[in-house]
């Protein structure tokens, strides 16, 4: 009997927020912080900072201002800095990546400086295609230009790319910019108040691969 099944039809690009949606900085931070509740807290406190900065200002010193701002020591960022390659890719990151890369072209969109950007993609054994920091794009996300630059660094448009976000922050520029969107939220965080729904949300990234592998048809799982 004949397959009946649609061919797949994968987008030209999907672009990837780094830190949440790769890579387990959560487990790095609680660590650094001493504790689970400090390092959410902090965490916490990084992200609305750097989400609402706009303009690039230095990553390792919103870093700073967040641990401060919830009441840790200076100890907990000089250890974020210290230990920054014992991130590691969430457990089924890799094989996914591997997935895609032979029918997209794979590009890092993040809100970090160049140095420790780069350092944090390279955990990831594939071979990136375009890896745009906020720092290189002169602010960070949500503003659009980190995502525009990588889209244009890959020669694609916003229609013929996926992002894959980390956080409900990243909906408001992947809107802006018209980017279909795959939520990773890993850890169950509810959306940010005004950020418009992904067209999908997982715990993890397993049906990442399925929902790509249908893009170009127009079909929205």
């Amino acid at each position: 009997m004949a397959d009946s099944s649609p061919p797949p039809h994968y987008p030209k690009a999907v672009l990837f927020d780094l830190l949440t949606a790769l890579l387990d900085s959560w487990s790095l931070w609680n660590r650094c912080a001493g504790s689970d509740d400090g390092g959410r807290a902090w965490r916490a406190e990084y992200l609305r900072l750097t989400y609402g900065c706009g303009r690039y200002i230095e990553y390792e010193a919103l870093v700073r201002q967040a641990a401060k701002r919830v009441g840790l020591a200076s100890f907990a960022p000089d250890a974020l800095e210290a230990n920054w390659l014992e991130l590691a890719p969430w457990e089924e990151a890799l094989t996914v990546l591997q997935q895609l890369q032979p029918h997209c072209k794979l590009a890092v969109v993040t809100n970090c400086s160049n140095r420790l950007g780069k350092r944090a993609a390279a955990l990831l054994r594939v071979q990136w295609d375009a890896v745009v920091t906020a720092e290189e794009a002169g602010t960070y996300k949500p503003d659009p230009r980190p995502y525009h630059l990588a889209l244009e660094r890959l020669n694609v448009s916003p229609k013929e790319a996926a992002f894959v976000a980390g956080s409900s922050y990243d909906m408001f520029g992947t809107a802006a910019v018209g980017l279909r969107t795959y939520w990773h939220n890993r850890i169950g965080l509810p959306l940010v108040s005004g950020a418009q729904a992904p067209e999908i949300e997982s715990p993890t990234l397993d049906a990442l691969v399925a929902w790509t592998s249908h893009f170009g048809a127009g079909i929205q799982q």
